[in-house]
C-alpha cells in the first residue's frame, strides 16, 4: 500500500516537473522569438539572461554581461545609465532613453516583479532600438528645413518670373516687396499698404489678389476719400428698401457683398470717418454685417486690403483713427518706398511708359539719353504717377521723333531743391542751406560773390561753410 502511494507521488512529481519544463520551454521560445530585446536581472541587479534580439539591437553579446552587476557594467562603459537600478530604487515601472556601448540609442522600459512576500526578485526590461527612429527624426528635421529653404527660393523665383505689365522694377527694395506680396497672397490675412501718393499701392493690391484669389475672382475697389461721408456707408454695406430718402425701391448691394470670395481694396483708408471705422472694424472681426436699414446678418468671405498715404500712427495719437482698426488692418504691413529711394527703377519705368503711350497714340517716338539721366536725377514728389504724366506730356508735345531736353518741364530742367518728406524742420533748414551755398559757389566760384548774391555778410558765409564742411575759402 505504502509503495503504491510512493509510486503515485513520484508519477505526480514527474508530471509536474514535465509541465514546468514545458512551460519553461514555452517561455524560452517566447523570449527568444520577441522582436524587442529582453534583459532580465535579479533583485540585486545581477544579469540573468538576455535574448537574441537584445544582442542584435545593442551589439552586446550575452557572454559579456551575464552574471555581472549593473553597477560594474556602467562603470566599464557598457551603459550610460541603468533603468534596472532605477527600478530597484523606485520599485516601479520606469522608461528612459539609454546609450549603450558603441553609441546605439535604445528605449528601455524596466518592470519590477515581486515575490509572494513583496520582495523584488526580478527586473524585466523591454528594449527597443531608437537609433533608426532618431536618424529618421533628424532626416525629417533636415527635410523640413530644406522645404522652407526651397519655399523661400520658390517665392523669390516666382517674383522674378512675374510678367505683370504693371509691375516694372529692378531695385532690390521692390523685389523684396513683390516677394512679400506673393507670400501673403496665399493666405487671407488683412494687408495694409502704406506709402506716398503715386507709389503704386493699387498695383501691389492687385498683385496680391491675382496671385492669391485669382484673376477670375472679384477685385472690388473703393477710394474712401472720393466719396462723400453720407454716402460711404451705403456704398460699402449696401442698403434695404426705404432705408433713407432717395433710396432705390429695390435696395442696393454693397461693395462688401460684391467682393464675396474675392478682394475688397479700401484705398485711402485714412480718410474713413470715425463712425464708419467702428462698423468696418466689426465687419472685419465678425466677418458679417447688416445693410443700412436692414436686420438680416450677411456673412462675408472677402480678403481686405487697405492702403493709405497718411501717417496712421500719428492719426491714432491725434485720435482721428482708431487704434484697434489699425492693428486689425496692419496684420501684414507693406511699405512702398518713394521713387526717389529706388532710382534704379526710373529708366525701366520711362521705357515702359514710352512703349505704352507710343502704342496708345500710334507713335514711334524715342527719348534721348540725356533726358533719361535728367529724369533719373529728379526727386519725383508725385512718384510713379508724376513720371507717367511727364512722359505722356512729352510724347504728345514732341514735334519730332526724339524727345529732347527742351521738352522737359521747367521744374525738372531747373531742379528746385526740396528736403526729403518727413525731415525735421531743423534738418530741412540745414539741407537747404548746404544746397543753396553749393549751387551758388558752383556758379560764381568766389565766396565774396556768393555773399553779395545771397545778401549775407562774409563772416556768416564763412561760418556756415566751416559748419557744413563745404567748398574752400
Amino acid at each position: 500500500m505504502t509503495s503504491n502511494i510512493c509510486q503515485i507521488g513520484s508519477e505526480k512529481m514527474a508530471a509536474d516537473l514535465s509541465s514546468v519544463q514545458e512551460l519553461s520551454k514555452e517561455l524560452e521560445a517566447i523570449i527568444s522569438s520577441s522582436y524587442d530585446g529582453m534583459f532580465i536581472t535579479d533583485g540585486k541587479g545581477i544579469v540573468l539572461r538576455v535574448n537574441e534580439a537584445y544582442e542584435r539591437i545593442t551589439g552586446i553579446q550575452a557572454r559579456e554581461i551575464l552574471g555581472r552587476n549593473m553597477r560594474h557594467l556602467i562603470s566599464e562603459g557598457y551603459y550610460d545609465e541603468s533603468v534596472t537600478l532605477l527600478v530597484i530604487e523606485k520599485r516601479t515601472t520606469i522608461t528612459i532613453n539609454q546609450i549603450v556601448k558603441g553609441g546605439h540609442k535604445i528605449l528601455v522600459t524596466g518592470n519590477p516583479i515581486f515575490d509572494e512576500q513583496g520582495e523584488l526578485f526580478r527586473v524585466v526590461t523591454n528594449v527597443r532600438d531608437i537609433t533608426e527612429l532618431s536618424d529618421l527624426q533628424n532626416e525629417l528635421i533636415q527635410t523640413q528645413e530644406q522645404t522652407l529653404k526651397y519655399k523661400a527660393e520658390l517665392f523669390h523665383l516666382r517674383a522674378l518670373q512675374i510678367q505683370d505689365k504693371d509691375l516694372i522694377y529692378r531695385s532690390s527694395k521692390m523685389m523684396q516687396i513683390i516677394e512679400l506680396a506673393i507670400k501673403v497672397s496665399g493666405v487671407d490675412s488683412t494687408v495694409l499698404i502704406h506709402g506716398e501718393s503715386g507709389t503704386g499701392k493699387e498695383v501691389i493690391a492687385k498683385c496680391i489678389h491675382k496671385y492669391g484669389k485669382g484673376a477670375d475672382r472679384p477685385f472690388i475697389q473703393i477710394n474712401c476719400a472720393a466719396i462723400p461721408e453720407q454716402l460711404l456707408e451705403s456704398e460699402l454695406f449696401g442698403y434695404e428698401e426705404g432705408a433713407f430718402t432717395g433710396a432705390k425701391k429695390e435696395g442696393k448691394v454693397g461693395l462688401f457683398e460684391l467682393a464675396q470670395n474675392g478682394t475688397l481694396f479700401l484705398d485711402e483708408i485714412g480718410d474713413l470717418p470715425l463712425l464708419l471705422q467702428i462698423k468696418l472694424l466689426r465687419a472685419i472681426q465678425e466677418k458679417s454685417f447688416m445693410r443700412v436699414g436692414g436686420t438680416k446678418i450677411i456673412s462675408i468671405n472677402a480678403r481686405i486690403i487697405a492702403a493709405t498715404h497718411r501717417n496712421l500712427i500719428q492719426m491714432i495719437k491725434d485720435m482721428t483713427f482708431r487704434e484697434d482698426l489699425y492693428y486689425r488692418l496692419a496684420v501684414v504691413p507693406i511699405y512702398l518706398p518713394p521713387l526717389r529711394e529706388r532710382k534704379e527703377d526710373i529708366p525701366l519705368l520711362i521705357m515702359h511708359f514710352m512703349k505704352k503711350f507710343n502704342q496708345r497714340f500710334q507713335y514711334n517716338k524715342k527719348i534721348a539719353s540725356p533726358v533719361i539721366c535728367k529724369l533719373a536725377d529728379y526727386w519725383w514728389p508725385g512718384n510713379v504717377r508724376e513720371l507717367e504724366n511727364v512722359i505722356e506730356r512729352m510724347i504728345v508735345m514732341a514735334p519730332h521723333e526724339e524727345i529732347t531736353m527742351d521738352l522737359l518741364p521747367e521744374s525738372i530742367l531747373h531742379r528746385t531743391f526740396l528736403p526729403k518728406q518727413g525731415t525735421k524742420l531743423k534738418d530741412a533748414v540745414a539741407q537747404t542751406e548746404v544746397y543753396v551755398l553749393n549751387q551758388a559757389y558752383k556758379e560764381y566760384g568766389c565766396w565774396q560773390k556768393v555773399s553779395d548774391v545771397l545778401g549775407m555778410n562774409r563772416a556768416t558765409i564763412f561760418r556756415k561753410v566751416a559748419k557744413y564742411g563745404i567748398g574752400k575759402k
